[in-house]
């Protein structure tokens, strides 16, 4: 059995990579072997588990959520949202292209091994694996938009927020940029901001109880399927994190500061080009090739990705 210790740490990674846009906290689950545990118990939140609690059976209630397992990853979580928020502002701000590359160097090693866990590749799986990809291509390379106001505005934004980080390759964060909510959420958490934290956490349990359930189906139904799918998020995700980009278009964000609207992936000589930055390829490279190693090692030491669900 695994030891609160390393499901608190893999808790502690997934918070971490859910604060970047572009990385997926799911991703994280999928490599360090968690991810179908995660889906089973977040699945039995469920009539019979209401009745339990309504019995004021707590300890069969409890039991029948793996409740250990989901507090010991929710405060792992948390922890790496509260605690990693500051330091990895600072290095988007301040390094972000050696940043980018390690995510980069994570995912792709990520997809890499998860391609090879699908047992078949027919046609459907090559277009699941292909829509897959599409969608998260387009989803990097949108422009950023204004979302709705309001608390049904913060609700909907937790509520899709999380589907996506529940998805390896399709980030939370990433999606709330895209609604232009990351840096409403990004001030409420640094300011705690209780009111708007509330909807927003009650938005995002709605989101994980519904979808969890619409997840293991897919992937106790159509298993290499689902997995195809899934492996195409990464590629496509690979779009979002590609160390240099090229911003097409900037928009003022409520406090008047510019932030990029749109950007496209390019090589770093165009990027020296057409931002006067030095491209740091060294730095990028070396990045990359230790978050590679990291999935590889981590795949080595837990046995692979499996992404079988009872």
């Amino acid at each position: 059995a695994m030891r609160s210790g390393g499901i608190f740490a893999r808790g502690l990674a997934m918070g971490a990579a859910d604060i970047v846009p572009g990385v997926s906290g799911g991703t994280v689950a999928f490599i360090s072997g968690i991810y179908p545990r995660l889906l089973g118990s977040l699945r039995r939140f469920d009539g019979a588990w209401l009745r339990e609690l309504a019995r004021g059976d707590f300890k069969a209630a409890w039991q029948r959520v793996d409740g250990g397992f989901l507090l010991a990853l929710a405060a792992g979580i948390g922890a790496g949202i509260l605690s990693l928020a500051r330091l990895i502002g600072w290095l988007l701000e301040n390094h972000p292209q050696p940043l980018w590359s390690f995510f980069f160097g994570l995912i792709l090693a990520s997809a890499i091994l998860l391609a090879g866990g699908t047992n078949r590749w027919g046609w459907p799986q090559r277009i699941a694996l292909a829509c897959g990809g599409a969608l998260a291509v387009l989803t990097a390379l949108s422009p950023r938009g204004e979302w709705l106001g309001g608390d049904l505005g913060i609700f909907l934004a937790g509520f899709i927020a999380i589907c996506a980080m529940l998805l390896p390759g399709i980030s939370g964060s990433f999606i709330l940029v895209l609604l232009g909510m990351y840096g409403p959420v990004l001030r409420a958490l640094n300011g705690l901001d209780a009111s708007f934290l509330l909807v927003f956490a009650a938005g995002a349990a709605c989101g994980l109880l519904c979808f969890s359930r619409l997840l293991h189906w897919l992937l106790s139904r159509f298993r290499d399927t689902a997995v195809a799918l899934l492996t195409g998020f990464l590629y496509g995700s690979l779009a979002a994190v590609w160390p240099w980009q090229r911003t097409l278009g900037w928009v003022a964000d409520r406090h008047g500061d510019l932030r990029p609207a749109e950007t496209l992936p390019v090589l770093p000589g165009e990027f020296l080009v057409r931002t006067g930055d030095d491209p740091l390829v060294l730095a990028c490279l070396v990045c990359a090739a230790i978050g590679f190693a990291l999935v590889w090692r981590i795949d080595r030491q837990f046995g692979g990705l499996h992404v079988d669900v009872r």
